[in-house]
């Protein structure tokens, strides 16, 4: 999939690389003049009254090289660089893309920081795989190829191999070196992701860290990650740094071999000084590629090894998608639950177990029940976030797997009890950063949700900019907002999940209130541990280990003197006695 995408775009931008590729042999072969070019202008310099105007008309030559070689190297780095940027760009939004579509489950499988190292770093290698490193490779037989056919030129085949004899062995090593640093570099990548996911794990902890005094133990852990960060590290630059000496100790047998040959064929007559000079320039011009064939193998091993780790997350099919009848109508929001059974992918245990409930259209519904009793698992599965089975959840009598996602989504209003907030303002926050909310939905939206007043008790009001995740406002004023986010929608149906949980009871009451009044006729679905959340419901349902154990109205169920009672007694008392505290 990886590696589908980077052809995809090699072949989508194939004219700007052809033209980029002419212009790195234009390149070459202007360059290939140069040292035949000094080589003439020695030979005349060597003469007794030599020409003045041949050596100017030389030196014009050289300037003339110079210019040719600065412009057609500024057009292939313009065309195969900035081809690399793009696609590091074109990659990552495909990477970003594939992210929004992978499942729940995905998630809770892969570390964050390990994620985040294949949207940098991997993306970022193959970049320099297929830009500099690329352009480097055909540089350098360009060069070569056109250096060993002038060498040839001047002396001869049989003597510019024979000089040339080390270069065989150069190449052989690099390729042996290159697997490792291969290997080498993936072990680099993974301890990147373990540093980031520390990093990150220890800033969105720092006050639970700072609570339990752990600042020294989280550095003492953060010091063992970063130990083995800095050994992979030096595992490879151990490896890969045996290629520059290697390749110079080589060039250097051939510059003395050249310098005792060539030289004895300058005092013998056999060659001119010029070509002799000549000649050690193209070999010097050989000799740049092929160091940088180090640093090159280098950059192509570590993108093949970020290839291989992009693959791997490219191949990961969603195990949520559309459903094949792609039905997309207007959800009404009456919803049905036929035999609904449900185990987490490795549990044995079914979190949910023979469920079935009908909710008609326009009712408000409580769910209640312990905790691990599979209320979340319940509304996670009407979103979709997991894949329920075939006819088990309807909507408006359709299966729940034959609508369009994006149907089904944005006609469900959901707020979690771990609710999210963007370092953006409230307003921005609210609207969900779409422009199709005028200020006055925004406004009654805060309203509704019974967060107005405190938003405009900042300075700046609804402009106010939150902190990452909302840091500067209360549990309970993050849940409203979130809340007020899901009503501005005006969703067909509304999912509370344990949202009112930071809220006090007199806000709550206020806010269920306004709620109810403006969510006439639309289904509401409210999920509390509260029984004053869900006390004034149509109809309450009590989970317990995966089962519908109790359900009715509030009174039914208090007279039932069930579960249902026993929580609601458990928090009245409670009540009751927080009330006889603050008296006393």
């Amino acid at each position: 999939m990886g590696k589908s995408i980077i052809v995809d775009f090699i072949k989508k931008h194939k004219i700007s690389y052809i033209i980029g590729i002419l212009f790195m042999f234009l390149t070459s072969y202007i360059q290939s003049f140069f040292p035949r070019v000094l080589g003439d202008t020695i030979d005349i310099l060597g003469r007794s009254n030599f020409n003045l105007n041949l050596v100017k008309i030389k030196i014009v030559y050289i300037l003339l090289i110079t210019t040719g070689t600065f412009i057609s190297t500024y057009a292939w780095r313009n065309l195969i660089v900035v081809n690399g940027r793009n696609l590091e760009c074109h990659l990552r939004e495909k990477l970003y893309s594939h992210f929004q579509k992978l499942s729940p489950e995905f998630y809770n499988k892969r570390k964050t920081g390990d994620l985040i190292a294949y949207a940098i770093n991997d993306i970022s290698a193959v970049r320099m795989t297929l830009g500099p490193a690329t352009a480097m490779i055909i540089n350098g037989i360009a060069i070569c190829s056109v250096s060993i056919y002038s060498m040839s030129k001047i002396m001869n085949l049989k003597f510019t191999l024979m000089i040339l004899m080390p270069i065989p062995f150069i190449i052989f090593f690099m390729l042996k070196i290159g697997g490792l640093v291969q290997k080498r570099f993936r072990v680099v990548q993974e301890n990147f992701a373990s540093i980031s996911g520390r990093v990150q794990e220890n800033i969105y902890g720092i006050r639970v860290i700072k609570s339990y005094v752990q600042e020294e133990a989280e550095a003492k852990k953060f010091e063992i990650l970063n130990d083995a960060m800095m050994d992979s590290n030096i595992s490879m630059v151990k490896v890969s740094a045996s290629l520059s000496p290697v390749i110079e100790i080589s060039f250097s047998i051939s510059f003395v071999m050249n310098l005792i040959i060539g030289g004895n064929m300058v005092l013998n007559g056999g060659i001119t000084l010029g070509d002799f000079i000549a000649f050690n320039g193209y070999l010097t011009m050989i000799m740049r590629p092929i160091i940088s064939i180090g640093r090159v193998i280098n950059i192509v091993q570590r993108g093949i090894a970020s290839i291989k780790r992009l693959d791997e997350i490219f191949n990961v099919n969603p195990e949520i998608c559309d459903g094949e009848k792609m039905i997309s109508t207007n959800i009404e929001g009456e919803i049905e639950f036929k035999n609904l059974s449900f185990s987490y992918t490795g549990s044995d245990k079914n979190a949910l177990q023979n469920i079935n409930l009908k909710i008609p259209k326009g009712y408000t519904i409580g769910i209640t029940g312990k905790t691990g009793s599979g209320k979340t698992t319940l509304v996670n599965l009407l979103l979709k976030l997991y894949m329920p089975s075939p006819e088990e959840i309807f909507i408006d009598s359709v299966d729940i797997n034959d609508y369009c996602l994006a149907t089904l989504r944005s006609s469900i209003g959901y707020v979690p009890q771990d609710n999210f907030l963007f370092s953006a303002s409230i307003k921005e926050n609210i609207k969900f950063f779409k422009d199709i909310y005028t200020d006055d939905q925004i406004e009654k939206a805060a309203i509704i949700s019974s967060i107005y007043e405190s938003i405009m008790d900042f300075p700046k009001g609804f402009d106010t900019i939150l902190g990452e995740r909302g840091v500067n406002l209360s549990g309970g004023e993050k849940q409203r907002i979130s809340i007020a986010r899901a009503i501005i929608r005006d969703p067909s149906i509304l999912i509370l999940d344990d949202s009112l949980s930071a809220v006090d009871t007199i806000t709550e009451s206020k806010l269920l209130k306004n709620i109810k009044k403006c969510r006439g006729g639309k289904t509401t679905i409210i999920v509390a541990h509260r029984i004053s959340t869900i006390k004034d419901a149509d109809f309450i349902i009590v989970l317990d280990e995966g089962n519908i154990c109790e359900n009715g109205t509030h009174n039914e169920l208090i007279k039932k003197g069930g579960l249902y009672y026993e929580t609601y007694k458990s928090q009245h008392e409670e009540i009751e006695k927080k009330s006889e505290w603050e008296v006393s």
